[in-house]
This record gives structure tokens, C-alpha cells and sequence, in this order.
């Protein structure tokens, strides 16, 4: 196993705590592109966000409607603050946005391969999140769901829930997309806001992501609208 080493700060640029302080729908769109690397037992796992969902207090399909608790106390602390939570048999990541209560949902990502985070990154990855028969996971399919990237990365709820990140988790700065695709939320139960068009998806990986939204009989301007970037910002929000 490589030895731990720190990142190379002139090639690295972490986000700093002022990014998340903006509207949630805007902090789901910025953070597509973005990289997420843990380090854990000397290695640092690494994964692209290519999937975001945002939530709000005010919405029936959110976490922080349901009221102040002590696990969800996240929600309710200062942009940036990691809120974790068990989900679907797993661990999910999130992290607090402007507003008391709103917050985003890192739905999905794609392994990242560099010279921080190489091949046996890759492979402890595979190893932390085999499929149900014990196989080892294709790359493209280890951080393809909510619970999926959590395990390949080996982010828990009782380590990471309401902190921040830090030098064992971070993000970076990356190419944004060149174009994002605005769809409805998935796994929202019937009545509590289930068509809020609050999930955003890199196009670029959108076969790669939890559920296709280009998939076959989705039509554009019903099931899903196509944002290009303008002038440095989604300006949609």
C-alpha cells in the first residue's frame, strides 16, 4: 500500500467554505465537476460529482421539513457543514447550503484517476464496494448511486455527519460542465413535492449517473431541460 502523502498544493485547489453559501439549486449545479477525495489507510479515494439533488426546508421532499433533530442537526448549521444519513441500506452525503434547512445531495460520481489518486486507489475503492456476488465493481459503476459513492469512498455517518471538511476530506476545484441537464428528483414518495425539478446531472456522464435521464423515452422539455453554462455562472438561479 502507498505511503500517506499530503496533496500537492500547486496543482490543487480546494473549495473554501464561502463557495456552499449560496441558493441550494445554485450550490447543485456548482458542484458538478467538482472533486471529492477522502484519504483513508494512506490512500486518497477520489471520485467526479456528476450527479447533485437540492432540497429546501420549506419542501415536503426534504429532510429538514420533517423538523430539527439531533442527527439532522446539519441541516440547520452554516453552509458547507456535512449532513450523512442512513439510506436505501447505506450511508449518503450532503452538505448544507444558504438558508436554514436547505442542503444538497451528492447523488453520484466517477472515479478519478491522477497521480494523488492512482491505480491502487482505484483498487481499494473496488474493494471497499464489491456487487452483490462479491465481483469486483467496474469503475464506472462504483460511485453510481448515492450509497454506491459513499462506500467507494469510505465516507460513514458516525465519522463525517455535521462536521466539515478538512484535510482527510475535501473538495477541488475542476472543469465545470459544459452543459447540465434539470430533472425531476428521484425516490421522492408521492405528495411530498416528487415533481420539483431539483436534480442536476453532468451531461457528459449521464449514462454513468444513478438513472439516465436521457434514457429512451424521455423527451426534452418534459421530463428534462438542458442548462448551458453563461458567462462563468448558471445564471438559471
Amino acid at each position: 500500500m502507498e505511503t500517506e502523502k499530503a496533496l500537492p498544493s500547486t496543482q490543487v485547489i480546494l473549495l473554501s467554505e464561502d463557495f456552499f453559501a449560496r441558493d441550494a439549486q445554485s450550490l447543485a449545479c456548482a458542484l458538478l465537476g467538482k472533486i471529492i477525495r477522502h484519504r483513508t489507510e494512506g490512500l486518497w479515494l477520489a471520485a467526479r460529482i456528476i450527479e447533485t439533488e437540492s432540497y429546501y426546508k420549506n419542501e415536503k421532499g426534504s429532510h429538514a421539513s420533517l423538523g430539527f433533530t439531533h442527527n439532522r442537526r446539519a441541516l440547520f448549521m452554516p453552509p458547507g457543514t456535512i449532513y450523512m444519513y442512513y439510506a436505501r441500506g447505506g450511508d449518503s452525503l450532503n452538505f448544507s447550503a444558504q438558508g436554514e434547512g436547505n442542503a444538497v445531495l451528492i447523488k453520484s460520481a466517477y472515479p478519478v484517476l491522477d497521480e494523488i489518486s492512482g491505480e491502487a486507489s482505484l483498487q481499494r475503492m473496488q474493494q471497499l464496494n464489491p456487487d452483490k456476488q462479491g465481483r469486483i465493481r467496474a469503475a464506472e459503476k462504483l460511485c453510481a448511486g448515492q450509497t454506491l459513492l459513499c462506500k467507494s469512498l469510505g465516507l460513514k455517518v458516525p465519522d463525517w455527519n455535521a462536521k466539515r471538511l478538512n484535510e482527510r476530506l475535501h473538495l477541488e476545484q475542476a472543469p465545470p460542465p459544459k452543459q447540465i441537464i434539470q430533472t425531476r428528483r428521484l425516490g421522492i414518495p408521492i405528495g411530498r413535492d416528487e415533481d420539483l425539478p431539483y436534480r442536476f446531472v453532468d451531461a457528459a456522464y449521464a449514462r454513468h449517473c444513478t438513472k439516465n435521464p436521457l434514457r429512451l423515452g424521455q423527451l426534452e422539455g418534459r421530463d428534462y431541460w438542458l442548462l448551458t453554462e453563461k458567462e462563468g455562472s448558471w445564471a438559471t438561479f
